[in-house]
């Protein structure tokens, strides 16, 4: 991340999603930065599961996404997510909620991240996980995360770095036959701190134009609707912010936290309207 864009959001009010997509786009300077760019671009929804939004990433919002990328750059575009559902794969999301006929529309791969073969990485600093195992293509794209606003029941909140869960394969982070990134239940933000030490996104695009006030999978959405796009290159800043949506505070979030002035900047320094 340059250094320049520590510690800012970039936020904008809902109207459609192609009108705040080009703010965001736009107003963080994303487009220059891309339009030199030789690296594929991944983007990176929340399917956790196949249930409608809130709870998952809008396939709107994407296909939005897309558009003004491909207005941008001509590098490949992959839309990725490695679900987390017990009884489905990935590409069971990808139909249900509409992003198998959004790739056929757009020309963009879709890929299961649960499927890719990984590469093992090592880092003696990371006190959960020493060694993490990665999808090569999340490692060789420019890598745009497009989580919910959410809270959860046992993280605190999710948000762009917890959204990083879904790159890592279940044959290394499933335990029996339960969910497919069940390892990361034990010590939860040391898990989600650790994974982002390897991994964070370059990139971050958060839908808060509803949002989760309790849960990630159920409960009472927020009221009112928060009706905002918030993005930036900071996901430290980015996760404190959304975790202010939610009505939290950043600082107890452990994941939040621990990369605090590591990863990046918390609170943000800075929250630009686009």
């Amino acid at each position: 991340m340059m250094r320049d864009r520590q510690g800012i959001v970039y936020t904008t009010e809902f109207v459609t999603w192609r009108t705040s997509i080009d703010r965001i786009i736009t107003g963080s300077g994303l487009d220059n930065i891309l339009a030199g760019t030789t690296r594929p671009i991944l983007i990176k929804p929340n399917l956790v599961e196949a249930l409608a939004p809130p709870v998952t990433t809008p396939v709107a919002l994407v296909a939005a996404l897309v558009e003004r990328l491909r207005e941008v750059t001509r590098v490949p575009i992959i839309v990725g997510e490695g679900s987390g559902a017990v009884d489905h794969d990935t590409c069971h999301a990808f139909a249900e909620l509409g992003y198998t006929d959004m790739a056929g529309k757009y020309g963009v791969e879709l890929v299961d991240l649960n499927n890719e073969e990984p590469v093992r990485l090592e880092n003696a600093g990371c006190r959960r996980w020493p060694e993490m195992y990665l999808p090569p293509v999340a490692l060789e794209c420019f890598l745009i995360s497009v989580p919910v606003l959410k809270a959860h029941s046992l993280a605190g909140v999710t948000l762009t770095m917890k959204n990083m869960m879904g790159l890592v394969p279940p044959q290394h982070y499933r335990t029996g036959r339960s969910w497919k990134k069940s390892a990361f239940h034990h010590r939860i933000q040391d898990s989600v701190a650790d994974l982002n030490r390897y991994r964070t996104p370059d990139f971050t695009v958060l839908d808060a134009t509803v949002g989760m006030a309790a849960a990630h999978l159920w409960g009472p959405t927020c009221d009112p609707p928060v009706n905002k796009l918030a993005a930036g290159f900071d996901p430290v800043a980015l996760d404190a912010y959304g975790a202010s949506l939610l009505k939290r505070k950043w600082q107890d979030i452990g994941h939040i936290r621990s990369v605090n002035h590591e990863l990046g900047l918390a609170p943000p320094q800075r929250i630009i309207p686009v």
